[in-house]
């Protein structure tokens, strides 16, 4: 079991994804902070097509 959780940390396999992950959901937490609400259906589907082209790459 340990040797498993061992080669898990190391991997490095999937990395960028999450890193652009981590990203996406920070920009929008920020633009839903300074966007007004009556703008946020037009930035969710910019996001909704960002991580659907995540899920595609």
């Amino acid at each position: 079991m340990r040797s498993l959780l061992n080669r898990l940390w190391r991997e490095e396999d999937g990395q960028d994804m999450i890193e652009y992950a981590l990203l996406a959901a920070t920009l929008a937490v920020v633009v839903a902070g300074i966007f007004p609400s009556s703008l946020m259906p037009s930035v969710s589907t910019i996001f909704s097509k960002i991580t659907s082209s995540f899920a595609v790459s």
